[in-house]
């Protein structure tokens, strides 16, 4: 399955979405579009998500996070560890950073957009 940590009013992560639905329809595969800011990963799927991010690169957990919004700031996280910054984004979607794209259990922080193609090929 292929999957889209994705935020509709995000221009990146609309353009991740197209390029993973192409992808989709063209290899009969099916896609899962996961609105996280109505439909939050838990904690646990937030540390399955950090643990595929692995597969491209080292990917900390704070490089999943956005540290521009201001509940980074509200909740002083520009010193947190990774057990704080895994309950802010549970507890804060908004703070996890877009889009996401998981597949062939690797995953990709799709920033440009077109870093998708980098887990699509090789799957």
């Amino acid at each position: 399955m292929l999957t889209i940590y994705h935020n509709p009013r995000c221009s990146k992560s609309r353009g991740a979405l197209e390029l993973a639905t192409t992808f989709a329809e063209r290899h009969g595969f099916d896609l899962q579009v996961v609105d996280y800011q109505k439909t939050p990963p838990t904690r646990a799927q937030l540390v399955e998500l950090h643990r595929l991010l692995q597969s491209e690169s080292v990917v900390s957990v704070r490089d999943m996070v956005r540290d521009g919004e201001t509940a980074f700031t509200e909740l002083q996280l520009a010193e947190a560890d990774d057990d704080t910054l895994l309950d802010a984004l549970a507890a804060h979607p908004g703070l996890l950073q877009r889009p996401i794209v998981c597949f062939n259990e690797r995953a990709v922080i799709a920033r440009p957009p077109e870093l998708v193609e980098r887990i699509l090929q090789a799957g």
